[in-house]
């Protein structure tokens, strides 16, 4: 591993416009200030300029779409195979995970609480911790990383890392609640009476969208989220039919094969998936089959009843054939997901957008003050590095808002 990761650092030309940077990642990662720093022996300056622009760089370094962004705008992939800037960046921010010792500034008396620890909640956490609050996140599960940890399977990111992660937050006196849930016995009106300065919201989307078709009640009937929380429970059978064409829809496919289900296969609405090339072409190698240009009209006992969609040349959808069986011991349904509303039912001021997501200023600014929100319930379900470049841009905004409210006060 080592000896790769070097050969591949030392193919970097060191751009002076580093378009792997500028137009490849969400967050701009400084590609050659890190693969010059990690070639000159100093990889924990490496790893502590990686951690202060993406606290959540050793996640993003493996689950991030690399192909459509950093490694895709390598130079090098003109002529020939671009650089493997993610096995550089893992192997960076992996290795000073558990030696990274995080400064942050004196407590400056002000309470910020964060619900959800998913990618947005952890970022505004670290970086509101860095700054001298005191943060308390709330987690609704037994532990943290949400979509990350529930969402992600083993085998694309080891759950070992968040725990490892989860060490470094407390060290930077962060306190964690977990298996609470906001919007029951506590609301954000409580939250705010127990004096927390600002509220940041970032609980994610765990509610399954429907197909809205016949039969997704049925007991051979899964939704992608519940599967993936814990696929160890579900007993899919020999014969596996997923809907929709996502990372979730692969996650699942890919899943169901180490599991044990033999004959796995998606079907696709559109003539391409919608998930990262990578993933398509693992989850061809795993096994998994595809049926694209395929409708589901209804879901039974013995598979989901399909049907061939026609598309002009414009990608206009123009028929549909007749619906016919797609033999199947289960269908697992994975074409997205939306927020639960708890919090929103049960704080007054909070508006939502048609979709149900919150809404916010360009800065994370909820429509009541001093509540906060960004990530997927948000943007939607998108992706870990999106959700940390709105949360860094929220999290600046909170410290602007308590900041004046502090000075406010003296």
């Amino acid at each position: 591993m080592a000896v790769h990761v070097i050969k591949e650092s030392r193919r970097c030309l060191q751009c002076k416009k580093p378009m792997c940077r500028t137009k490849g990642c969400p967050v701009e990662t400084n590609v050659p200030e890190m693969i010059q720093l990690f070639l000159k022996g100093d990889l924990n300056e490496a790893g502590a300029r990686l951690f202060e622009n993406n606290p959540l760089s050793v996640f993003c370094s493996l689950v991030c779409d690399h192909e459509a962004q950093c490694e895709g705008h390598c130079i090098q992939g003109l002529k020939g195979a671009p650089i493997q800037i993610s096995s550089i960046e893992h192997y960076i921010s992996n290795t000073y995970l558990d030696n990274a010792v995080l400064a942050r500034e004196p407590l400056n008396g002000q309470h910020v609480a964060v619900i959800g620890s998913g990618p947005a909640g952890l970022t505004v956490a670290v970086k509101l911790a860095q700054k001298g609050y005191d943060v308390t996140i709330f987690e609704k599960m037994d532990k943290i990383g949400g979509m990350m940890r529930y969402g992600i399977p083993d085998f694309r990111m080891p759950k070992s890392i968040l725990d490892r992660y989860e060490k470094k937050l407390l060290e930077l006196g962060i306190h964690i609640r977990l298996n609470t849930s906001i919007g029951r016995v506590i609301t954000i009106d409580t939250l705010l009476q127990d004096g927390y300065d600002a509220v940041f919201i970032g609980s994610g989307v765990w509610q399954p969208r429907s197909l809205g078709v016949k039969g997704e009640s049925l007991g051979n009937c899964h939704f992608a989220i519940n599967y993936l929380m814990s696929p160890e429970a579900f007993h899919l059978g020999d014969t596996v039919a997923v809907i929709g064409s996502g990372n979730s829809a692969i996650d699942v496919a890919r899943t169901a094969i180490r599991k044990g289900s033999r004959h796995v296969t998606i079907y696709a609405r559109h003539q391409e998936v919608r998930a990262s090339i990578r993933e398509f072409e693992y989850a061809q190698a795993d096994g998994v089959d595809f049926e694209f240009n395929k409708g589901v009209a209804e879901i039974t006992k013995d598979g989901p009843m399909v049907m061939d969609l026609y598309y002009d040349d414009e990608g206009k959808r123009t028929g549909q054939g007749e619906p016919y069986l797609a033999k199947a011991d289960s269908t697992v349904i994975a074409v997205s997901q939306g927020p639960k509303d708890r919090i929103v039912s049960s704080t007054t001021g909070l508006e939502t957008t048609e979709r149900g997501l919150m809404e916010v200023d360009e800065n994370g600014q909820t429509t009541r003050e001093g509540i906060y929100s960004a990530g997927d319930v948000v943007l939607g379900p998108w992706n870990v590095v999106q959700s940390v470049k709105a949360a860094k841009k929220t999290a600046a905004a909170m410290d602007k808002y308590l900041t004046e409210l502090r000075e406010a006060k003296k």
